[in-house]
């Protein structure tokens, strides 16, 4: 410590003294409350976040004569030097005095340009430093993982146009229903991480509301510039009202949902690829399996296991912020220290979920002739019925016909497909010889033709569509 931040702290005498709320306290806090009280352990992450905001509150306390120039830069000069020590991880942690990275941070500064720290948290309260901090976290979170979602549904525009052609079949109440392109497939997967992409991107405008110079409640008295700090610290709006500003998490509630939309998806997508791994249909890479402890033939897609469970953890973090919410007086109260945790770690498994999902669907194995293999005749009962349609015959009798077909076969112990001409003759005079087309999978897909279908030309345009969104 330098000899003039021991001058600052000669009269310390007071156990709270290192408190930033300890003038008003004597005596000392029971050891198990300073510990249940501290956040530090967890909030020590918004560093960074924490210092860019002091930074730019001493310059705007520089622009409106609260202190001068020089002890402005003096300031900033003082938190690079912090920020310059939480890079290098040289940052020393004092529990006994440091309960919160704001407490750590202005405790730091104090030591190292000395008594002019004081003058940094002139009109700024922790209510709207924090408010402030965590938005710029959130910011900074959301430019990551809009990345790595773009990343994931870019693998799926990859592998979709990889596979054009390998058809398989298409599932309602978990029974065989039609038959699809796998690269279709892969695009409804892309298509509800699109809207993830969306929402985010809808959500950081929510995000993007500066509440510094709020103070606890109910201003600042010292007319900062809140516009000023909005461009220095790249808001693009100011909080309209400051008992607001001080307890509004909404955004935070907002990006645990957006993640537990996201994370849904992410286990729906998982839950078809264990369906089909099962199938034999796709072999996750060796990268995302593993084994069993008793049965060497096993191979497990535990990759696409965890992605399904740790979706519960993040909806867990939502739920866990609405409860917070739901029952809080207005202005701040201390239960919003609980903010954090849940917010970090569903972040901190977003990240991850989203690499693991894009590096399983990159090096997925896919197994044409066994998805090939599962295509069964009665999945064209649709389309024998649709024969009749193109024949004029109104859809709601040929739903019928084919039904009786479908019927007819069971009762034969034969595949659809095995019914002659004379059999549907039979059932409705309209079948004729070419009927025998209607047995061909390619041809069922690719009359999927309307935009969104699953015809080769629809899927394509699926993916042209993707291409461009993603660019």
């Amino acid at each position: 410590m330098s000899k003039r931040a021991a001058e600052d702290n000669k009269d310390a005498t007071n156990p709270k003294k290192g408190k930033l709320w300890g003038g008003r306290f004597s005596g000392t806090t029971d050891p198990l409350f300073d510990e249940f009280n501290a956040s530090i352990g967890f909030d020590k992450q918004m560093w960074k976040a924490d210092l860019t905001g002091s930074k730019a509150y001493a310059k705007a306390l520089g622009k409106c004569g609260i202190i001068t120039d020089a002890e402005a830069k003096e300031l900033v000069t003082g938190l690079d030097k912090v920020a310059a020590e939480w890079a290098n991880g040289t940052f020393k942690i004092e529990l006994e005095t440091d309960e919160d990275i704001h407490t750590a941070n202005e405790r730091r500064l104090k030591e190292l340009v000395g008594t002019v720290a004081g003058k940094l948290h002139t009109g700024r309260s922790r209510n709207d430093q924090v408010a402030t901090d965590i938005r710029l976290w959130v910011k900074e979170q959301i430019v990551d993982l809009r990345k790595l979602l773009k990343d994931l549904m870019g693998v799926c525009v990859s592998v979709a146009k990889t596979n054009i052609d390998h058809l398989m079949p298409g599932y309602t109440h978990l029974q065989p229903a039609q038959p699809v392109r796998f690269s279709h497939w892969v695009m409804s997967h892309a298509t509800a991480w699109s809207r993830d992409l969306d929402r985010l991107n809808d959500l950081e405008k929510r995000v993007n509301v500066l509440p510094l110079g709020s103070g606890a409640l109910a201003g600042n008295a010292f007319g900062v510039d809140r516009e000023f700090l909005a461009k220095e610290l790249g808001f693009t709006s100011i909080s309209p009202n400051s008992l607001d500003a001080v307890c509004d998490r909404d955004f935070i509630a907002e990006m645990l949902f957006w993640g537990s939309m996201t994370m849904l998806h992410i286990s729906q997508w998982a839950e078809d690829l264990i369906i089909y791994s099962t199938k034999k249909f796709v072999v996750c890479a060796d990268a995302y399996s593993t084994g069993s402890s008793l049965m060497p033939q096993k191979k497990n897609p535990d990759a696409l296991e965890l992605l399904r469970g740790k979706s519960g953890r993040v909806i867990g973090s939502l739920n866990s912020i609405l409860v917070l919410l739901k029952s809080l007086p207005r202005a701040y109260n201390k239960d919003l220290q609980e903010d954090k945790e849940p917010l970090f770690d569903a972040v901190k498994t977003l990240r991850g979920c989203l690499a693991i999902a894009a590096g399983v669907l990159a090096t997925l194995k896919l197994n044409p002739d066994k998805m090939m293999a599962e295509l069964v005749p009665e999945m064209l009962a649709t389309d024998l019925a649709e024969y009749l349609v193109r024949k004029g015959v109104p859809f709601r009798d040929t739903h019928h016909v084919a039904g009786a077909a479908v019927k007819l076969a069971e009762d034969r112990q034969a595949p659809l497909n095995t019914l002659t001409v004379k059999d549907l003759k039979g059932l409705h005079p309209k079948f004729e010889d070419d009927v025998k087309s209607v047995w061909e999978y390619k041809t069922s897909v690719d009359s999927r033709n309307a935009p969104g279908g699953t015809s080769r030309l629809t899927v394509l345009a699926q993916i042209d569509a993707m291409e461009k969104l993603l660019a």
